[in-house]
């Protein structure tokens, strides 16, 4: 009996056209965990206001970082994906699959379940967590599930931005530069809405979050604080 394994990443538009971007932005955004309000709302301000005007300005940034073999997401994952492979041997089988677009959720679950996998542990490739990328990914994922006739044993991977793995492979990239030639480094990551965080605290927090010294030594208060983590 095989293992299955599952990797999901956010997304990609499968092409820089306008109509493609335009197709990944309704359905990314379109989201609830993305846009948090009303479905109306939602639905007017996407298809009327963001998908219209921000879909061509978005095509022509996705054209500066596009590869001649497509998209730089997809092509790393499927990288991931065969390698992972490779290192894992016959008693496993990966899947890879995206929240938005393609590769689905769908054809990588659907492949799994054709290799009638034993279990099926999911990786959602998010470092940290946030309700609208993991909590996304893993809402998306059971729905799946929840068709099937049957369903095998299931485990969820959770944040991994404090692995001694990860941290060796940042610290790896990081060191293939001169810092002599900088005068500064910055730091950054994807920024959420202040609201989200403030959700996921009332849920599943201790319900102090001051957007301040909270975040600073982690607790199980906090350990899903996309901030603090």
């Amino acid at each position: 009996m095989k293992t299955g394994i599952l990797l999901v990443n956010l997304g990609t538009p499968d092409s820089t056209s306008n109509s493609d971007v335009r197709k990944y932005l309704r359905q990314f955004l379109m989201d609830r965990r993305v846009i948090d309000i009303n479905a109306v709302g939602r639905w007017l301000l996407i298809n009327l206001i963001i998908a219209p005007f921000r879909g061509p300005k978005s095509a022509k940034l996705y054209r500066e970082i596009w590869t001649k073999e497509g998209s730089p997401l997809l092509l790393h994952g499927l990288d991931l994906k065969r390698e992972l492979q490779k290192e894992l041997g016959e008693n496993y089988v990966v899947a890879f699959g995206m929240r938005y677009q393609n590769p689905t959720l769908q054809s990588a679950l659907d492949e799994l379940r054709k290799a009638m996998v034993s279990n099926i542990i999911v990786v959602p490739l998010y470092p940290q967590y946030a309700s609208s990328s993991a909590g996304s990914s893993v809402e998306a994922v059971m729905k799946i599930m929840a068709e099937w006739e049957v369903t095998p044993e299931v485990r969820i991977l959770g944040p991994f931005f404090r692995h001694p793995a990860f941290q060796r492979a940042l610290q790896s990239t990081a060191q293939g530069y001169d810092y002599k030639n900088y005068d500064h480094v910055l730091f950054s990551f994807h920024s959420i809405p202040q609201r989200h965080v403030k959700k996921s605290d009332q849920h599943y927090g201790d319900g102090k979050c001051t957007f301040g010294a909270c975040c600073e030594i982690p607790t199980t208060g906090n350990q899903y604080c996309y901030r603090a983590n």
